[in-house]
């Protein structure tokens, strides 16, 4: 389906309205980090939530609510006060790969990112490029990860820089980063622009990008990404993710 660029912006533009839109949260995992109104406990909601948001979104949002659930429903607290025999209860938790010992992981990296380094989101400014933060995605995870920890936990945080789409991270990236007043992400990080934000690239979003002719490579990688990257900035420079609403709509809710 090859549209000319002013239809196919037209097009996309109204499927955006369509679903960049709070009756979209209900059946999303953004539901999870809305539950909570600190900033911190909405980025730490935010990440884990994103962290194991692949298969079925049902029952990653089962899942996360468990997280929530394990973490005392105050994510910022227990990663910031927890004892190490407060650790023992996360053991039992398990998402596809994503495992107890896994989630214990996260836990103390996060804590020693706000302790050493900030918070997330100053990690991610120190490093974004004008108009990307795939290298602020491969350092948060070099520094994430320099503390002691399991060497099968790394699987969990995607690097762009060895070619992945590194699709949950810019998932989160969007929550934390747009601000369109629409009331689905949530704007929270001021230092950080839409501009700079790419495309959660997945299944969905990947064929219907494809049939539309906004993308060519057949593999959602990172090449796909920046390919993905480069027409959607085409369409709107300053704020291009949000067509990741209309791409995962189509794919998801229409079939297209």
């Amino acid at each position: 389906m090859q549209l000319k660029k002013a239809e196919l912006k037209d097009f996309l533009d109204t499927k955006v309205n369509l679903y960049n839109h709070p009756k979209f949260i209900e059946s999303d995992p953004i539901q999870i980090p809305h539950q909570f109104s600190k900033n911190e406990d909405i980025e730490i909601a935010a990440f884990l939530t994103a962290t194991i948001a692949w298969g079925n979104r049902k029952s990653i949002i089962n899942n996360a609510h468990r997280m929530m659930e394990l973490l005392d429903h105050s994510p910022f607290q227990f990663v910031m006060q927890h004892q190490e025999s407060d650790l023992e209860s996360l053991l039992p938790f398990v998402h596809r790969t994503f495992n107890g010992l896994d989630f214990i992981q996260f836990v103390t990296s996060l804590k020693h990112i706000y302790k050493t380094h900030e918070d997330m989101e100053a990690v991610f400014a120190k490093f974004a490029e004008t108009d990307s933060l795939q290298n602020s995605i491969h350092q948060f995870k070099r520094l994430f990860f320099e503390i002691e920890h399991l060497e099968r936990t790394k699987k969990h945080v995607s690097d762009p820089l060895k070619n992945s789409a590194a699709k949950r991270i810019n998932m989160f990236l969007r929550w934390m980063v747009r601000n369109d007043n629409n009331g689905v992400d949530f704007g929270i990080w001021k230092s950080l622009s839409s501009s700079q934000l790419s495309c959660p690239l997945d299944v969905h979003s990947g064929n219907v990008a494809r049939k539309l002719g906004l993308l060519k490579r057949k593999q959602n990688d990172g090449k796909a990404l920046a390919e993905l990257d480069k027409a959607l900035r085409k369409l709107d420079s300053s704020d291009p993710v949000k067509y990741d609403f209309a791409l995962f709509g189509l794919g998801v809710f229409e079939g297209f």
